[in-house]
């Protein structure tokens, strides 16, 4: 990406896990959220550098969502504070987060389907009249407000190319179009951060490069973008920055291609045991037996079994999956 902003004018140290930026526009510390038990968020320390695109990326269950539902608003921690712009939003509601300028997209959308796309893009914008009982009920009182809220509208749904559907009802968009639309609405409110969780999510191939030339254009206009994302592909095309989340916590920081060759993003990724040389079903036998895996030694033993009555040499790289990418894939579907 030719605009990809260089990292020695986003940090002010070495690349690691809540290394401080230069110009933060979000710091958060000590923020942690549990469910019963079970630690979904324990961040320690993170900045998020203004001015650039940050894809905030790990493996399913990372915590990821539920940090960005903490953040906005949509969810409360059990610890911690974070800044935006310099005031503090812990604990804050989520209208209140986006008054001040700080506003998401939802991984699954969340257009209003019997209200018309225009109708939709209305909602996002601030300051309107009918916000008023008292203004609401006195036309003069809004009618300018309103016509120029329309027109932003428009401009901006003719940017998404959806100026075209703006009097069909929003449940007929496809799942690309509502993201496009869920963005435009987000725009609508005039924000400095734009948080998007999973933009790519669900979206037909034809529109990813248009949702791609979007996000850029959010930077071009001197907004900041934080999103989420499992595409790799998409991550070293656009992210100026990359935070990596593991089990709650942020193991790795850096520019996307430093991060995608980190140990630690590995290991998160495919499993402590990515790298060994599993050898013959023997050796595997071995390395499971020092795993106590009933599961994985009754699966290896059954490929044994069946390599000997077939004579068929079984290559396990590309049949059997490794234990550690079996451990990791169990951890289930949550962000």
């Amino acid at each position: 990406m030719s605009n990809r902003t260089p990292p020695a004018e986003l940090v002010a140290g070495p690349a690691v896990p809540g290394v401080a930026k230069i110009n933060p526009i979000l710091i958060a510390d000590k923020v942690s959220r549990h469910f019963g038990g079970l630690m979904a968020v324990e961040v320690d320390h993170l900045e998020i550098p203004r001015g650039a695109i940050t894809a905030l990326i790990g493996p399913n269950g990372a915590g990821k969502t539920t940090f960005f539902n903490l953040l906005t608003g949509f969810d409360k921690p059990n610890t911690g504070t974070w800044k935006f712009g310099g005031k503090n939003l812990a604990h804050m509601p989520a209208f209140r987060v986006s008054r001040l300028g700080m506003v998401r997209t939802f991984q699954l959308t969340k257009a209003l389907g019997r209200l018309t796309v225009l109708e939709n893009m209305l909602l996002g914008a601030k300051e309107q009249g009918g916000e008023n009982l008292f203004v609401a009920l006195i036309r003069p009182f809004w009618r300018k407000r309103e016509d120029a809220i329309t027109e932003r509208a428009m401009a901006l749904l003719t940017k998404f190319k959806l100026d075209t559907k703006s009097e069909d009802y929003a449940a007929s968009l496809s799942g690309g179009q509502r993201k496009l639309l869920e963005m435009a609405r987000a725009l609508m409110s005039e924000p400095e951060m734009v948080m998007l969780d999973e933009p790519m999510a669900g979206v037909n191939p034809a529109l990813t490069q248009s949702l791609l030339h979007h996000i850029l254009d959010l930077k071009a206009e001197g907004m900041t973008v934080l999103f989420v994302e499992h595409d790799m592909h998409m991550v070293n095309e656009i992210a100026d920055w990359v935070i990596v989340m593991a089990e709650g916590r942020i193991v790795a920081e850096g520019p996307p291609g430093v991060v995608m060759n980190d140990p630690a993003v590995i290991d998160a990724y495919l499993g402590a045991h990515h790298d060994t040389d599993l050898g013959t079903l023997t050796g595997q036998m071995e390395i499971a037996e020092g795993m106590e895996s009933a599961l994985v030694k009754h699966e290896i033993e059954d490929e044994i079994e069946a390599g000997q009555e077939t004579g068929i040499d079984v290559d396990p790289s590309t049949e059997h999956p490794e234990p550690g990418a079996r451990t990791t894939e169990s951890k289930g579907d949550d962000k």
